[in-house]
């Protein structure tokens, strides 16, 4: 990955997500989070800066609805999520879940 390009600090998780395109919801996992973006482990098919919807069930079991543009795409694997205007509501849940959600071993 082009670690150059990230700005913000990454913390690996496994959190259940779904997102939705034009068409439908699907399923995915998200694999890792930083206030900049996470990663969506999922099948669907996205377009580069395509804007998506995405839900990341936190470990409290509440879901978090987040808004952000297609960085990356890497077809049969996920995509890379850059989030876009969030709230300060939102960028206190994300740090919180940084601090919060268990670190998933390599």
């Amino acid at each position: 990955m082009d670690q150059e390009r990230r700005r913000s600090e990454r913390k690996r998780v496994l959190l259940e997500a779904k997102w939705e395109s034009m068409s439908r919801t699907h399923e995915a996992r998200i694999d890792d989070v930083s206030l900049g973006g996470c990663f969506v482990n999922t099948f669907g098919r996205v377009e580069l800066r395509e804007t998506v919807n995405l839900q990341i069930q936190l470990p409290s079991g509440e879901w978090l609805p987040l808004r952000g543009e297609v960085a990356s795409y890497q077809p049969g694997v996920g995509f890379g999520l850059a989030f876009t205007s969030l709230s300060e509501e939102e960028i206190e849940v994300v740090k919180e879940l940084m601090l919060t959600a268990e670190e998933r071993k390599l």
